[in-house]
């Protein structure tokens, strides 16, 4: 198995009191699985993906523990996790079009991060992987100002793979571009996993629409809490909890005009995490909330592999 979370819990401390950004999340996969990580901004997606590399100085690891090839991850100890980083774990950021150096030409910085974590560089396999995401290998002799923003997006991913990881995590990597680039970051991350450079894969998005094609299971979260996790196609065709079934309605569909039925969102706004309510924290929102739902559902395994925590479910 390549990948175990239990019951974890990240917060983050402000004047206000803590965040509870992840409120007991608990949840697998396996070698050359890509997850689908989807939901609502400040829903906890992107605190979920650096919690598994502690990228963020300003969360407190609360409880809970991560196991990646049978390895408990040191998540709660900055220091001790750095030995983990780009080996074990990588990071592809939100913002990654920014994340190079500008100084730098980017052939010099590839070699400069090598050897920070005691490898060198073997430029036969970079300009592989290079060709792999349709770079090409002049890139090396320029800095970053000369790349466009998808050159940029997919030289980042390069670079976070370089060390071959078992776990990597796409933070938003496509929320910046244009359709047709969406598509090429796309192929290559499958292209990185089916090479083998990555054993498994968590893909950060909003965009459901493109995580169908992209994953092979796909997990909603809500307000620091799982709501539903699937197959890619269950959760497309036969989603079960309210929310996941609310976020694909308000999907518009290419081609079909919407002259008797307007595209409506999600009435009502997500709970704050200073204080979070008791129960189900979808209830206010969602349209067949009962009296059961005072009471926090389980995660519970409706139909083999589909977890939904709902009771309605």
């Amino acid at each position: 198995m390549s990948l175990q979370v239990n019951d974890l819990r990240v917060y983050y401390r402000t004047l206000k009191g803590d965040v509870k950004a992840l409120d007991g999340v608990s949840f697998s996969m396996e070698d050359g699985e890509i997850l689908g990580l989807a939901g609502e901004s400040g829903c906890g997606k992107t605190t979920l993906g650096k919690s598994l590399i502690r990228m963020d100085g300003r969360m407190r690891h609360m409880g809970g523990t991560v196991e990646l090839d049978g390895r408990e991850l040191p998540i709660g100890d900055d220091r001790r996790m750095n030995d983990f980083r780009f080996r074990e774990v990588s990071l592809i950021p939100q913002y990654s079009m920014s994340a190079m150096n500008p100084t730098r030409k980017i052939g010099r910085m590839v070699r400069e991060l090598l050897r920070s974590r005691g490898a060198t560089l073997d430029l036969d396999e970079l300009e592989s992987r290079l060709s792999l995401v349709e770079l090409p290998h002049a890139v090396l002799d320029r800095y970053p100002i000369e790349l466009s923003g998808g050159m940029k997006q997919r030289m980042v991913m390069v670079i976070s793979t370089l060390l071959d990881p078992s776990l990597l995590i796409a933070d938003e990597v496509t929320s910046a571009l244009d359709v047709s680039t969406q598509k090429a970051v796309a192929r290559a991350l499958i292209g990185f996993r089916d090479a083998g450079f990555v054993k498994s894969m968590i893909f950060v998005t909003h965009d459901l629409a493109l995580t169908s094609h992209i994953a092979d299971t796909i997990m909603v979260m809500y307000a620091g809490k799982l709501a539903e996790k699937a197959p890619a196609t269950a959760i497309v065709k036969k989603p079960r909890h309210p929310y996941t079934k609310l976020l694909l309605d308000s999907l518009p569909e290419v081609g079909v005009r919407y002259t008797e039925k307007r595209l409506a969102g999600i009435a009502g706004s997500p709970p704050s995490l200073l204080d979070p309510p008791a129960g189900c924290r979808f209830r206010s929102r969602c349209p067949i909330a009962g009296e059961e739902c005072v009471q926090e559902p389980p995660m519970a395994e409706i139909e083999p592999n589909h977890f939904v925590a709902c009771w309605k479910a």
